[in-house]
This record gives C-alpha cells, sequence and structure tokens, in this order.
C-alpha cells in the first residue's frame, strides 16, 4: 500500500473530550495511520470544556493572528497544539473566543444546540484550511468525521479547489449516528455563499436539517465512510444511491478494521 498525507478534521476527540463513538474512533484511527507509514494532521475544536492545563496546549504563535471574516465580522484564529503521548500523535486545536470559550461543546446546559453552530462550524473549515495551507503541507486524503465538519467538502472543491496545497486532494466523509432535530440557522446558505461557494447543491441548505447537510456533504466527497450502526437510515439510503465509493459498517474490533480504512483511501486517490 502507498503512503498518504491525510488530514483529520474530527469534530471530537478522546482524551480531550468524552469516549464516544466518533471521539475514539478519531484517536485511534490517527494513530493506526501512523504507524501504517502515512504522514498525519490532525484537528478538532478547542471547546471551552476542554481542560488546557491538564492537557498542555499550548497556542502557536506563528499560525495564529490571522482574521477570519464570517458574516461580515472579524473573528481572529487562534491555533493551539497538543500531544498524546501514549498514541505519539500531534493534535491541532482551532480556537476563536466568540465560537469557542463556552464551557459546552454543542449544546447549552438545557441540551439546546447553540443558535451559531452553523458559524462555529463554518470558522472551523476555514480555520483549518488556512491553518494547513501555512504549514505548507499538501494533503493527498481529507478525512472529516462528524456532521461539524460538514463545510470542509464544499470549501475544498469550491473555494480552495485551485490552491497548490489543495489541487489534488480526495474528500472521504465518515457518518456517525449525530444527527440533531431541528435545523441550524436559516441564513446557513448565505453564509457560505459568502465565502465563495457558487453551487447550484446549496439550495438542498434552503432548509439546513441534518439529513440535508448530509445530503449535500456528500456531493463533495470522493469516498463515504459507514463509521456507526447508529447511522440514520434516510442518510444511509443517500450514501448507497450516491454512486461514491462506499466502506460500509464493520466493527472497530475487526482484525482488517484499520487496513480496509486504508485499502479504501488507496483506492479513491
Amino acid at each position: 500500500m502507498a503512503s498518504s498525507r491525510i488530514l483529520y478534521v474530527c469534530q471530537e476527540i478522546t482524551p480531550y473530550l468524552p469516549e464516544t463513538e466518533g471521539s475514539v474512533l478519531c484517536r485511534r484511527l490517527s494513530q493506526a495511520m501512523q504507524e501504517r507509514g502515512n504522514e498525519i494532521r490532525t484537528f478538532m475544536p478547542r471547546y471551552g470544556c476542554i481542560n488546557e492545563r491538564r492537557h498542555q496546549l499550548h497556542e502557536v504563535i506563528r499560525l495564529s493572528g490571522m482574521n477570519l471574516i464570517i458574516d461580515d465580522n472579524d473573528h481572529q484564529l487562534i491555533i493551539k497544539v497538543a500531544s498524546i503521548p501514549s498514541a505519539r500523535v500531534q493534535i491541532y486545536f482551532i480556537d476563536n473566543d466568540d465560537y469557542f470559550a463556552r464551557k459546552a461543546v454543542l449544546e447549552d446546559a438545557d441540551g439546546h444546540y447553540f443558535p451559531d453552530n452553523d458559524e462555529r462550524a463554518i470558522f472551523f473549515a476555514r480555520g483549518v484550511l488556512e491553518t494547513v495551507k501555512k504549514l505548507r503541507w499538501p494533503p493527498t486524503i481529507v478525512h472529516c468525521h462528524g456532521w461539524f465538519t460538514g463545510v470542509m467538502p464544499v470549501y475544498l472543491k469550491k473555494v480552495f479547489a485551485d490552491d497548490p496545497i489543495f489541487r489534488h486532494v480526495k474528500v472521504v466523509v465518515s457518518l456517525y449516528g449525530d444527527g440533531f432535530d431541528g435545523e441550524l440557522d436559516k441564513g446557513f446558505r448565505t453564509k457560505i455563499a459568502n465565502e465563495g461557494v457558487k453551487d447550484k447543491n446549496l439550495e438542498i441548505l434552503d432548509s439546513p436539517s441534518y439529513e440535508n447537510l448530509c445530503r449535500f456533504v456528500m456531493n463533495y466527497a470522493d469516498g463515504v465512510i459507514v463509521a456507526s450502526e447508529e447511522v440514520a437510515p434516510a442518510v444511509l439510503e443517500i450514501a448507497r444511491g450516491s454512486g461514491k465509493p462506499l466502506l460500509e459498517y464493520q466493527s472497530p474490533e475487526a482484525e482488517d478494521f484499520f487496513a480496509n480504512y486504508n485499502r479504501f483511501y488507496d483506492e479513491i486517490q
């Protein structure tokens, strides 16, 4: 198998957040692919509930300081980094006081989704891509985990497609049982369009439900992975009918689990 340069873009990773299906898989996948000779970079948001002292996060001054404009407002991009010693894996964190200072992940204390989750997702995606450009590190695969990474594929295919860093990249999207009720902010489509995205598929986001976000994301994926048994049936049907290369669900405890991921990366390159 050829080695790849894999950019993991993750909604959550343990030990920085509690163990979930997604957070554990992102942690194990980063380590396993690095041990197989791939070069990796792994990113997640620096949610305010992450204990920076315990996990020894520190700011990377040379990567921080850029301002990103989201919906006509300036937001400072702060990059932090930490290592998972047992895995010898480094994690980059996208931070900003407006979006990530709150002591929560995606919901408030009453279990309601934050009304600006759409903008937080846009900032996260832009922050990752601008940081990778600063690192001058061209990935061959970008693997997105969790709906919060949903803006990443359209940026790669429509905004950053001509950038030498991302010109030849392939996008993999993993599906989880991470659906949400209701819809994201009604202005989500306009905010993405204002980022320079011109595409008829934006119409899908006129009703920015979880199912429609998944439908939108899969238009820009080069491969789709079913990463959970809890994926909503409607989303699974969209994936299977998309015509995109699909890796069906398998138990993370299966002996050939990570080998199958590696093969899947090779197949779509």
